[in-house]
Formats: C-alpha cells, sequence, structure tokens
C-alpha cells in the first residue's frame, strides 16, 4: 500500500502499524509524535494502529534544549 509520510512517499505492507514504521525509519526509542490524517496517534494505540491507501502521515521528533 501506498502512503505519505512527511510528503514522501512510502509503499508498506498491507497492515502495516504505526510501530512497523517507527521501526523501519529507525526511530525506536525516540520522542516523537506520529500524526495520520491530521489526528494524533496515541503511542499506546501504535501497536494495533494500522495504515488506508493514500493515508498521509506526519512523523515530528521532539528535541530538548533550553
Amino acid at each position: 500500500m501506498q502512503i505519505q509520510v512527511n510528503g514522501e512517499p512510502m509503499e508498506l505492507n498491507d497492515g502495516a502499524t504505526v510501530s512497523d514504521l517507527i521501526q523501519r525509519m529507525a526511530l525506536e526509542g525516540k520522542r516523537l509524535a506520529v500524526e495520520v490524517n491530521e489526528d494524533i496517534v496515541p503511542r499506546s494505540e501504535h501497536p494495533q494502529f494500522t495504515f488506508s491507501e493514500g493515508d498521509r502521515v506526519e512523523v515530528v521528533h521532539a528535541i530538548g534544549g533550553g
């Protein structure tokens, strides 16, 4: 299936989850927020939230500083 991640096309297997995407992007353990079609997906839902064809995904990294 084809989705858009941060404005770029990406091909994922049918049934792929947010956790699968995070792993594919090598972002496990990082502080980040995931938005699908302009809705935030809570971290607790990452393992079971599956994508649909054409979803628009934004992955935002939290950067600390002061």
